[in-house]
């Protein structure tokens, strides 16, 4: 059943662009990969981030200044866009993760900020005019991306690319130990974890998948604007993933086309689409606590559940870290 749903998804995503108009599909992937990075952060590892537009908008501009003022060619100005990013995210990370709670949020947003004055008054990023103009290119040197059917399959691959890097990431050992933390820290380092270590090495693993979907949204639009690194970048991602379903892989996706879908559509209504946007959030949070995929998952698990048979055990939801713990240490 799994792999028939996964085929028809990918025969869906095929034929998408058919439908649907190419850039909007693009946007909703590229928010999907962002959403997706953020997750990883917070859902998984327990770290809320209010500052996660800087690797965003960051990695949004060094790929505009690759791709127009170097002369590189898409991919090598995405992988560049992504490593500045992570290496950012490693300086944020490593002043960061030994803070908890709302001052390690706090920290976040404060270098976010900086971040934001950076691109503002460093020379190259156009200052509020922005970087226009910025070439899509030839991939490889050879596919000429400017058709935007083309394009939109260079940003499918690149989305089925993150989405299996973060599936990987999710159910490795590594994995395992990210969501112990989550549930007890102390535990963990009771059980000879260096905690500090994995979340720095989840940080830079999420600031680089932020910062490729900001390399990829910057070359689908061909400009990168101050928007890309301000604060509502980092706030529109915390809505789309708990719209979606935190701590699941399928929610950032679809919050993600939720919100991008809601702002398109009510476009025409100018002012009024923050304040649609944030009774929708509180409506989606009332109505599914745990996300729009994290009630479907609950109730396919309560389902489940009522099948099985008298007398077979449950799963225990407050042992969850110590089981996680020892099978990646099993695995180690």
């Amino acid at each position: 059943m799994k792999y028939v749903l996964c085929a028809l998804l990918a025969v869906a995503a095929l034929l998408a662009p058919l439908y649907y108009y190419p850039t909007f599909l693009m946007t909703i992937l590229c928010f999907a990969i962002y959403a997706g990075a953020f997750n990883l952060l917070f859902g998984y590892t327990g770290l809320l981030s209010f500052g996660h537009a800087a690797y965003f908008g960051f990695a949004a501009y060094i790929c505009g200044y690759a791709a127009k003022s170097l002369g590189l060619t898409p991919e090598l100005a995405i992988i560049a866009g992504g490593l500045s990013s992570a290496l950012l995210g490693l300086i944020v990370g490593y002043l960061a993760v030994r803070q908890q709670g709302i001052i390690f949020a706090m920290v976040t947003f404060a270098l976010a900020e900086v971040v934001y004055f950076i691109c503002l008054r460093a020379p190259f990023t156009g200052g509020e005019d922005g970087m226009q103009s910025i070439p899509r290119g030839h991939l490889f040197g050879l596919i000429d991306l400017s058709n935007s059917m083309t394009m939109y399959y260079f940003v499918l691959a690149i989305f089925l690319l993150c989405f299996w890097m973060l599936y990987r990431i999710v159910h490795s050992p590594f994995g395992q130990v990210l969501r112990a933390i989550r549930e007890n820290e102390t535990r963990a380092i009771s059980m000879g974890y260096k905690t500090d270590q994995y979340k720095l090495a989840a940080f830079v693993l999420s600031a680089t998948l932020a910062g490729i979907a900001g390399s990829t949204k910057t070359l689908v639009f061909q400009l990168a604007t101050l928007t890309d690194v301000h604060w509502h970048k980092s706030g529109e991602v915390i809505l789309m993933t708990l719209l979606g379903g935190l701590g699941t892989l399928a929610g950032p996706v679809v919050g993600s086309g939720l919100v991008v879908s809601l702002s398109e559509g009510l476009a025409e209504l100018g002012e009024w689409v923050p304040f649609i946007l944030g009774v929708s959030f509180v409506v989606c949070v009332l109505a599914f606590r745990r996300g729009i995929v994290g009630e479907l998952l609950a109730y396919l698990e309560r389902r489940r559940q009522r099948t099985l048979p008298a007398g077979t055990a449950r799963t225990d939801a407050p042992a969850q870290g110590t089981s996680e713990l020892a099978t990646a240490g099993k695995e180690h």
